[in-house]
């Protein structure tokens, strides 16, 4: 029985030259579990807000959106409210009180259920979230996973069919992620809620999914099986590929590699198909390699290791709380950046590392130990100072950086001081525009953008400042895949530039790939770092998944292209 059903569904923003969704016509069933998929702005998020009566955008639409055979937009308000479930990407943006448990009776309140009802919902949701520990907590003393999960639980205390996600973890750590996502999984197979999600985290989605959908610019392209879709996906060959391919799981990508390089296929069933899991893949690996494969890999030796540079940043002994009656976030913090290298910093949610940028940048001030950017101490009297020696940082929301009702106007704004022509800037803006691929967006309001489009303007905004000394608080939030290799490509031109890069992020893949140097945060402090190789070789979530692969037989592998290569070697020997 069709759950969903979309027809002909085309839509078109105010004041824009192309429409956001074209001619989409989908079928979603009862209890599937469907993933969307995308480059950001190919309108994921517009479309799933047509599913969601009160979330509708507003513009010019055609065509029909039907929940169990009614309109969407003449559905009743309770049946809207009550069964079909909306978790947002940012979790402060869905979150309405104080306390956790209010949170979690507020939608039922709001429905008039009585209070016999509301604590039978509520304690059942709280055992199935297991949520009790912070029940009575002040939802402002929550992570950001626990926020997420609160929303979640928020939103099945109402018993919706179906279940509606727009990329619900870009702000979790990847732990965090994987549980929630496995949360997500056990409400659709426990449950039989129907689950439409939106993500750029494909490693284990895919493994979830019963039906993939990928769009293109507003249109839907391919809906279909998982490993069907990765074959859609991965074209003819390597000039063929669909951007989406990048974002694909590690698995399918060297196998979609390996494939055309005539490596044995994978069998499963009697059949060939693209493994989705890690299991698949070592037991693809195994079939063609064999327990008594090795190949001697290794680290750089210290003598092979690049000259070291000039500290850029140093932090020495730093401790800082947010209050007199919290525990210390900051707990003995040493830790150094070297001039025009991208450094990366990594750990879970809520053990620091944003605060440790805000106390670079001044944004905070810790209560002992000491920060040094470029040769001057960080103080409150030199704050202006060293801006203007081009300090920049980009915030975890790229929002804060917003202030006008354009893009171009955005741009704007942050040349607003600079003592340069009219023509200066505007040639300035059209190389940012064109850089962050925004250009199309020049008109459009910074709020109505994708989550992605907004953390490309924001850092566009940034480096048009020309920063000496750049501060990225998960820049990658947000980004598809296929962008996110442009990215790294600016980020490579401004360390080769000389500019230094301190970048906290939770995209492990990204890290390993491009960073100089990679450290892990753990109870304020710095426990582990070193390059890419020598400081994931030897985790086992943070990694990369191409890594935990092959780690028996390659163990340096990081990258998906790396463990691909050496795949169509070992097969041949």
């Amino acid at each position: 029985m069709a759950t969903i059903q979309v027809r002909n569904l085309s839509f078109t923003y105010p004041l824009a030259d192309d429409p956001a969704l074209k001619n989409v016509t989908f079928t979603v069933s009862q209890s599937e579990f469907v993933v969307l998929c995308g480059k950001s702005g190919c309108g994921k998020s517009t479309l799933l807000r047509h599913l969601k009566k009160n979330l509708t955008p507003y513009g010019r639409a055609d065509g029909n959106v039907l929940y169990d055979g009614q309109e969407v937009a003449g559905l009743d308000d309770r049946i809207n409210a009550a069964e079909i479930g909306f978790v947002q990407q940012n979790p402060d943006n869905q979150i309405v009180t104080d306390k956790v448990w209010h949170e979690l009776a507020f939608g039922l309140e709001s429905l008039g259920m009585d209070n016999k009802t509301i604590k039978r919902r509520v304690a059942e949701m709280a055992s199935f979230f297991d949520i009790q520990t912070w029940f009575r907590k002040n939802v402002s003393e929550l992570s950001g996973g626990q926020k997420q999960l609160l929303n979640l639980a928020s939103v099945m205390v109402m018993q919706p069919k179906v279940l509606i996600l727009d990329e619900p973890t870009s702000q979790l750590d990847p732990i965090a992620a994987s549980e929630f996502l496995k949360t997500i999984y056990r409400i659709n197979r426990e449950l039989g809620t129907t689950v439409i999600i939106s993500e750029h985290r494909l490693e284990e989605l895919f493994t979830m999914a019963d039906k993939v959908m990928v769009m293109d610019k507003g249109s839907l392209i391919a809906f279909d099986e998982p490993w069907n879709i990765g074959n859609f996906l991965a074209g003819d060959s390597p000039e063929k590929r669909h951007p989406m391919f990048y974002g694909m799981p590690a698995v399918m990508k060297i196998y979609s590699h390996c494939r055309a390089e005539g490596v044995p296929r994978y069998i499963r069933e009697g059949r060939e198909m693209s493994p989705l899991t890690i299991r698949d893949g070592r037991l693809w690996m195994e079939s063609f390699l064999g327990d008594d494969y090795e190949e001697g890999c290794r680290h750089k030796s210290e003598t092979e290791q690049e000259p070291q540079r000039e500290e850029i940043i140093r932090i020495k002994d730093l401790w800082f709380k947010y209050s007199k009656d919290s525990g210390n976030v900051l707990r003995g913090l040493n830790l150094s950046v070297r001039k025009g290298e991208l450094f990366c910093l990594l750990g879970g949610n809520g053990v620091g590392k944003s605060t440790t940028l805000k106390a670079v940048s001044g944004a905070v001030i810790p209560q002992h130990g000491s920060i040094t950017v470029d040769g001057m101490k960080v103080k409150k009297e030199n704050f202006k100072e060293l801006f203007n020696n081009r300090l920049a940082m980009l915030p975890q929301n790229p929002q804060a950086l917003f202030t006008e009702i354009t893009v171009e106007e955005e741009l704007l704004e942050a040349l607003y001081f600079e003592k340069i022509s009219d023509e200066e800037k505007i040639d300035k803006i059209e190389k940012i525009l064109k850089m962050m691929e925004i250009t199309h967006l020049r008109k459009s309001h910074p709020y109505d953008l994708s989550g992605g489009e907004q953390q490309r303007l924001a850092l566009g905004k940034i480096l048009l400042l020309d920063p000496k000394i750049l501060l990225l608080d998960e820049p990658t939030k947000g980004l598809d895949p296929f962008f996110k290799i442009t990215l790294a490509e600016i980020l490579k031109k401004l360390t080769s530039s000389g500019v230094t890069i301190f970048m906290v992020s939770h995209d492990v893949e990204f890290c390993a790939e491009y960073a100089d140097r990679c450290a892990m945060f753990f109870d304020g402090d710095v426990v582990s770092e070193g390059a890419p190789k020598e400081f994931f070789a030897g985790n086992s979530f943070y990694t990369t998944s191409a890594n935990r692969i092959v780690r028996k037989w390659f163990p340096d592998g990081l990258t998906w292209e790396e463990v691909a290569e050496w795949a169509e070697r070992a097969s041949a020997k």
